[in-house]
């Protein structure tokens, strides 16, 4: 039952001081509510009709598009205007009171304006509702006013109000209040009203490049102007002619110049000055100029070659509005040439070389360092003194340049001497056509005797015709493309000399040498004498690779019976010996370095004549293999040891003291019954069993308990180093593309995973998990080592003298871990293992047992104790 006014207004709980503000506030609420709803269309209306004046739409567009436009915001401002006011309802008390009622709970304003249903005089029932009344009005004092609802969504599902905002907010950032009074200049009278005012406008345009904004002059009220150099001023004057005029000294116009009371003024200011603006409302500045300077460039450093011709140079370049452009003009220093020999002569004209330097692609150029690269090899001018000069450019077309550098430029250097002999006369012939005789005479002379210089035919007939194609030409008179065509030929060919097209590994791994050779001879850079260095491994590879593939298509029985003194070569002695002629090298030790490449390179000739004799002295690829893969697997179960011993120690901290003896023996064990890497650094121990099994018998364990395994960071790095190893060992290993090669090359990948697990948990301090990895590690070696033996003996079942039957191991034969095992097939002949060994490992054995059956030990450790046995 809806609420009268005249009963509300008799009912005194309404006129409580918290309940009527919060009436008085809820109804205001509901009027500015209905008001929105009512007149939104026509804010919307006037909010974009102001907008597009401030932007000065109507200046620019048609008088007759203004006019209709007019019109038409007219029209919808009458329309909107009238239809608010028709659907505007003001909200009642009764309609405010009913709102605030309804936001409480039990609606405690409705029952303080009920009355008591039953009428009598109980006391009972009076207490009752007495008590209600109380409680109803507890309610109402606790009201809040209800804030009214602006939403408009279902009335604007468009949502016009927001582009209408939208609009105005641009006009205010972009736009001028002041163009807002230029709309009564279209009004009838309104342009008369102007002109008899006289007005003017006036903007300022900075040059873009400077990333300022335009100024609006007719905002500007001081007296002082800074803008920059190459402003464009535009002034516009409205009035009778004369009434305003122009009077600056900013410009520097010279010539014919327009009048200054000209309606339209358009000038650049190039200087300093005055610009004044005389007649009604005029205005007068004074303009300080801030001068665009010109960029500067400097080169940081020296030019440098990098690796096979490319040059580099470093530059810095400045400016105070960003470098546009720049360019290095290299010149060549004629005063500083060495004029002998093929350079004695006058040179050919030949332009400078002008090249685009590089600029930052994002961020900021006004001041930055760069380096510039190019490849200048094949440039005539390529290491003769030559002067850099830096050019940079700015947007205003101002340049810089820096002081000319004098250098020698930078290319590619042949250390072949045959190549650098035919480098030296292309460029000769280059630097003049009238060397060309001179040219052919010196390569006739160089190609007279081929034997000991051209390691490939192919390279020496290349020559020989080039040289019948220049002496002909010669004779005839050499062109310039004639002189480009035969440069292009010596150039080809003395790559071909230097890098070798040849496909005989030695012969690459010769020229690699002699190349290496050569450059520590002429002082080559670090970057040359690296990429020199990893050639010679490349090409050391290659050949060794080659020797193996020739290894497994040899169908001979090689002879078993040779000397066994004879020196065996692993690869890791190659990888030492190549690692140590670089750390020579880089140590600057070039003559210790120079002998030591000439030991390397005779131990590389002395491996190809045992590998091709007959009675093929050294081990096979696949004997060298398993050798190097047992190494590995006695070194990852030393390194797994040194992890069981940490993790003993972790749990149980007094069990290396008392334990000394047996740690101790345990050490000289490995020591006597394999070699032990644990040498306290990385890899260490690879170099101890790297030379075959000449140390089985000797003590080769020198790491005392606890020493040089206690860190686990020295395990770790031990282990990333066996990892390293083995990765090596599986690119090495022959029998590529057979099933038992391939397996084999599986398994060791699966046995370095494991270890790059193992690797990672030493890192983190768990042990046990390392030992879990290393035990993975380990059993896919012993998989990798079976599947290449497995190879091995069907590859020599099919050779003469094997048995087809069976593929043991003849007498005399190595086995496939390089042992030469006596008749009875074990070691000591007899079928059984030699006493002292079999003496250690019943001791082994029973001691794991020992410490398995102690229940008090670890989880972890009782379960690793648990693996052993169920293995061994």
């Amino acid at each position: 039952m809806r609420l009268t006014r005249q009963r509300i207004e008799e009912t005194s709980p309404l006129s409580r001081p918290a309940l009527a503000r919060a009436l008085r506030w809820t109804r205001f609420g509901m009027m500015a509510e209905a008001l929105w709803r009512a007149f939104w269309p026509l804010a919307a209306v006037l909010l974009v009709g102001l907008g597009a004046l401030m932007l000065g739409l109507h200046d620019s567009a048609a008088v007759e598009i203004v006019w209709a436009m007019a019109v038409l915001a007219a029209l919808m401002v009458v329309v909107t205007g009238v239809s608010g006011a028709m659907s505007l309802h003001w909200p009642s008390r009764a309609e405010a009171i009913n709102r605030l009622d309804a936001t409480l709970p039990g609606r405690p304003i409705r029952a303080l304006l009920d009355d008591q249903a039953t009428t009598g005089d109980d006391p009972a029932t009076r207490a009752v509702w007495q008590a209600h009344q109380n409680r109803m009005a507890a309610r109402a004092e606790a009201a809040e006013h209800v804030p009214p609802d602006l939403s408009l969504s279902r009335r604007d599902p468009f949502a016009l109000r927001y582009a209408a905002a939208l609009v105005f907010v641009v006009a205010l950032i972009f736009g001028s209040l002041w163009r807002v009074a230029s709309v009564t200049d279209l009004a009838p009278g309104g342009a008369s009203a102007a002109i008899a005012g006289a007005s003017w406008e006036g903007w300022i345009e900075p040059p873009r490049y400077t990333g300022r904004p335009t100024l609006y002059l007719n905002d500007i009220d001081g007296p002082v102007l800074d803008i920059p150099e190459g402003s464009q001023i535009t002034l516009r004057f409205y009035g009778q002619p004369g009434d305003l005029t122009l009077a600056e000294t900013i410009s520097g116009r010279v010539g014919e110049l327009p009048s200054a009371s000209d309606p339209a003024q358009d000038f650049t200011a190039t200087r300093p000055g005055e610009l004044r603006i005389d007649g009604p409302g005029g205005q007068s500045w004074t303009v300080n100029i801030i001068p665009d300077t010109a960029p500067q460039i400097t080169p940081t450093g020296e030019p440098e070659a990098e690796p096979f011709g490319p040059m580099s140079l470093s530059y810095e370049a400045t400016d105070d509005y960003g470098v546009a452009q720049g360019r290095v003009i290299i010149a060549l220093d004629l005063d500083a040439v060495d004029r002998r020999h093929g350079l004695s002569v006058t040179p050919d004209p030949r332009p400078e070389i002008i090249a685009d330097l590089p600029l930052p692609i994002s961020g900021d150029r006004a001041e930055f360092t760069e380096i510039f690269r190019e490849d200048f090899s094949q440039h005539p001018w390529v290491h003769l003194p030559v002067t850099f000069l830096f050019i940079a450019e700015d947007a205003r077309a101002q340049e810089g340049a820096s002081e000319p550098l004098a250098a020698t430029l930078p290319g590619r250097r042949f250390f072949d001497p045959t190549a650098a002999a035919v480098i030296e006369q292309r460029r000769d012939l280059l630097w003049s056509r009238a060397n060309a005789p001179r040219v052919a005479q010196v390569l006739r002379a160089v190609s007279h005797a081929p034997e000991g210089f051209f390691r490939s035919e192919t390279a020496y007939l290349r020559l020989r015709v080039i040289l019948r194609r220049l002496e002909t030409l010669s004779r005839h008179g050499l062109t310039e493309p004639q002189q480009a065509e035969i440069a292009q030929a010596l150039w080809d060919l003395a790559v071909i000399l230097e890098e070798g097209d040849i496909g005989d590994a030695l012969e690459r791994m010769r020229a690699a040498q002699e190349r290496l050779s050569e450059a520590m001879r002429n002082g080559a850079s670090d970057q040359e004498i690296a990429q020199l260095m990893q050639e010679l491994r490349e090409a050391t590879d290659d050949y060794l690779r080659q020797l193996s593939q020739q290894a497994q298509q040899d169908q001979r029985n090689p002879q078993q019976g040779g000397d066994q003194s004879d020196m065996q070569m692993t690869m890791n002695d190659l990888q030492r010996m190549m690692e140590r002629i670089q750390e020579l090298m880089e140590q600057g030790r070039f003559a210790e370095a120079q002998q030591a490449l000439e030991e390397f390179q005779q131990m590389m000739e002395n491996l190809r004549i045992t590998q091709n004799s007959n009675g093929q002295n050294g081990e096979t690829p696949g004997q060298q293999a398993m050798e190097g893969l047992a190494e590995t697997l006695r070194e990852q179960q030393g390194l797994s040891d040194d992890a069981f011993r940490e993790l003993q120690e972790q749990f149980n901290p007094n069990a290396q003291t008392g334990e000394s003896d047996q740690n101790e023996g345990r050490n000289g064990g490995q020591g006597r019954g394999q070699s032990h890497e644990g040498q306290g650094q990385p890899g260490q121990g690879q170099g101890d069993g790297d030379t075959g099994q000449a140390q089985n018998g000797g003590n080769s364990d020198t790491t005392q308990p606890g020493e040089g395994q206690g860190l686990p960071q020295g395990l770790a790095d031990r282990q990333q180093a066996l990892r390293d190893e083995l990765s090596r060992q599986r690119n090495s290993l022959p029998g590529a593309g057979t099933p038992g090669g391939d397996a084999a090359r599986d398994a060791l990948e699966r046995a370095e995973r494991a270890m790059d697990d193992a690797e990672n948990a030493l890192r983190q301090d768990d042990f046990a998990g390392a030992i879990d990895d290393q035990s993975r590690a380990m059993d896919a070696l012993r998989d990798g080592m079976q599947e290449l033996g497995e190879q091995m003996a069907r590859e020599q079942q099919g050779q003469p003298g094997q048995s087809s039957q069976t593929g043991a191991i003849q007498p005399g034969q190595n086995d496939p871990l390089g042992r030469s095992p006596s008749r009875g097939g074990t070691p000591d002949g007899q079928g059984t293992i030699p006493g002292e060994s079999y003496d250690r490992a019943q001791e082994l054995l029973q001691d794991i047992q020992r410490r398995w059956r102690e229940l008090g030990r670890p989880p972890a450790e009782l379960d690793y104790l648990e693996r052993l046995l169920d293995r061994f």
